[in-house]
Parts: structure tokens; sequence; C-alpha cells
């Protein structure tokens, strides 16, 4: 579906990385991959915030026989070094990371650290007012010493609580910050352990409870029986807490990928869970498979107000796409294509605000309108 007002409105090129916190660190130069998947929430003042995901990466990350990944240290005046390992052990073909052969289980290293930058832009989303490189959220403990990716935005109560993936050996993490004022953030805790993804907080407590939607990842999973509706794979599912620090999972699941379409062979949370008169509205991502990462496309459901593992309808055709004329401009810097990864909403009277990273590269806002989730 197109919209009228449809727009990438931050990129790779609107960041200054003489402000970086990776500056001065390294005696190498170092671009931006990416910045993209941002954050979204409204600012006390009316504006919208946008926590963008910036992935820094070394310009030349294969010389002398080895590829080289960033890792923040914490320790001395340099905060952040280089790791290396010998080519033939690794397989280069996703641009992103490197597969790191043996060992007998996947190990993955990245081409980039990624960190999140506060950009504020007008009410409507669609110009930049600053960005606020004091305000930056860079790996401050060795649970994210290979970086701080996706961040998610919710408002409840009055406090901006924020989620974001943690990347480290030790674990691939859930962090929780919270901000009084969606400016100053503060770090909370780690809420959720190894390898689960896409954690978003309900804008809205049901009975003195947070809701989340969560997405967690493994290798292995049960098939369903053979005619089922659904197709076995990582699903989105629902946890609760009495304070956002301690999750319970629910005992029921939430949105599962349905074996009728190729479109949503793996699913995953996008924008956090608003509420409407109808229900819970929340957007999510469908992945098709190809060639390597696969066509992502965002699609929404509507979920029972008291019971969010209640699925009311949801739209089956994509409710936003990849738009190559929009990527159009930067050319020079794509390196995957087919890909809208929406991560925010925000209520702008007859449409909301969206924001998508696009392609893995920049930040798109779009408006949809609320006729598009009517019966």
């Amino acid at each position: 579906m197109r919209y009228p007002v449809d727009k990438l409105v931050f990129g790779p090129d609107d960041v200054d990385l003489s402000r970086s916190p990776l500056a001065r660190s390294l005696d190498v130069e170092t671009y931006v991959l990416g910045a993209f998947n941002p954050g979204l929430t409204r600012l006390p003042n009316g504006n919208l915030l946008l926590m963008v995901r910036i992935a820094e990466a070394l310009r030349e990350p294969i010389r002398d026989g080895h590829i080289h990944a960033i890792r923040w240290v914490g320790s001395g005046g340099r905060p952040y070094v280089l790791d290396t390992w010998p080519l033939d052990y690794v397989d280069t073909a996703d641009p992103r990371k490197f597969m790191i052969r043996g060992g007998g289980w996947r190990t993955m290293g990245l081409t980039s650290l990624s960190w999140l930058l506060p950009v504020e832009l007008t009410s409507n989303g669609l110009e930049r007012i600053a960005i606020h490189y004091d305000r930056a959220i860079a790996p401050a403990g060795s649970y994210q010493c290979y970086g701080i990716e996706d961040a998610r935005i919710s408002r409840v109560g009055g406090r901006y609580l924020m989620t974001s993936c943690s990347v480290s050996p030790e674990r691939q993490s859930t962090t929780l910050y919270s901000s009084v004022n969606g400016f100053d953030w503060r770090f909370e805790a780690i809420v959720l352990d190894h390898q689960n993804k896409d954690m978003l907080i309900f804008e809205g407590m049901i009975d003195g409870q947070y809701w989340a939607q969560t997405r967690p990842l493994g290798d292995l999973y049960f098939a369903y029986p053979p005619g089922s509706e659904w197709r076995a794979g990582p699903s989105i599912n629902l946890a609760t807490s009495p304070d956002a620090m301690h999750w319970k999972p629910h005992i029921h699941p939430g949105i599962r990928p349905r074996a009728s379409t190729v479109a949503s062979v793996r699913i995953g949370g996008g924008a956090p869970p608003i509420l409407t008169e109808d229900g819970w509205l929340t957007l999510w991502h469908g992945v098709e498979p190809k060639e390597i990462v696969g066509i992502y496309r965002t699609y929404w459901s509507l979920l029972d107000r008291c019971d969010p593992s209640v699925v009311i309808r949801s739209g089956d055709a994509p409710l936003i796409e990849a738009r190559a004329d929009l990527t159009a401009p930067l050319e020079d810097k794509m390196y995957i294509r087919d890909v809208v990864f929406t991560t925010g909403i925000a209520d702008a009277g007859d449409h909301y605000v969206v924001a998508s990273g696009e392609a893995d590269l920049a930040c798109r806002i779009t408006h949809v309108p609320k006729l598009a989730f009517a019966c």
C-alpha cells in the first residue's frame, strides 16, 4: 500500500562521526553502515523523538588476511578495541556479519558496532529539529560489548520505558532504560536473557500489570500437526510484570506464523502495542524467504483489550512494504534490499505516525490513516 506522506527523514549522511562515542578510540576509519530501526515516542513538548540505531562499521574490515570487529572494553583512554579472525575461519556472505566456522554451533561476529542516537523531529515527524549527540547511549558493560540495537519506546503512566537488544558473547539480552522526559535515560536492568529479541512493552497497563510482546529465538522448534493453520518457528509471545523489571511468560501464545503463507515464515514484533477503541493495535514484521536476508514487510493485528492473547483481527495484506524509490538517492550505500522494519508508532489524530528502518540503512516516517485498520 502507498501513502501520500511517506519519506526518509534520517540516514547515514546525517550522522557526524566526529561526535560518535567511538571517536578517537580507534586508529582506523569508520563509516555509518546504517542509521535505522528507530524507537519512536512523543515528547512532553509535542515533538517526536527517534532513538536511532547507528551501525558504525570499519571502512576496511578485511585486511592482511583477517577480518576485524569492534569491541567495547571500557577501560583506559580507549574504550574500544579491534579483534581479528583469519579469513579461512569465517563466512562473509552476509555484509552485516560473519559466521565463524567450527565449534559445533553457530557463532557470529559483527562488521559494525551499534549505538543509539536521539533525533528530535517536528510533531508530524517530517522535519528534523535537533540531533542530541550529548544524550547518545553507548555500550557501558560487558553484556553489550558488541553494541546496542533496535530501541523500542513506550510511555506508561507518565514514564518512558525503552527496551533494546544488547549484544555480547555472554548473551543476547534485552536491556531496559527509563526516563521521565524522553531525553535523559537511565539504565535499569537486563530484563530478558539469552536470544529474546523484539521486546515491546504495551503503552498501558491491564489490571495493574505491565504487558509485553517478546520473541524467543532458537534452533529447534516442534512441529504442529499436519493440516494445522500454524507454522513452527519463532513467534510473538507475551509476558506480564508487576514492575516492568521482572517478567513472567504468559501461559497462552500470542501471534504465530501461519502455514497458509510464506510471507510470514518468520515473524517478530514491530511497534509497541497502543490502545485503540477496538483493542490493542500491534504492528509486526513478517519475513518471506529470499536469498540471504529475506523480504521484510509490516503487518498489523488487533488484540483484545483485556486479554492480548486473543487476536480480534489481522490485516492479510502488508501495511508497509519496502520502497526502492525512497532509497534511490542512497543507491551507492545500499547493501540489502526488500527490507522495511517498523519500530514505532504515535497517535496523530486521524492517522498514525509510523517509524521504520528502511533497508537497514535509513529512518522512514509513514503517515498511516486510521481507516487502514477498519473492518
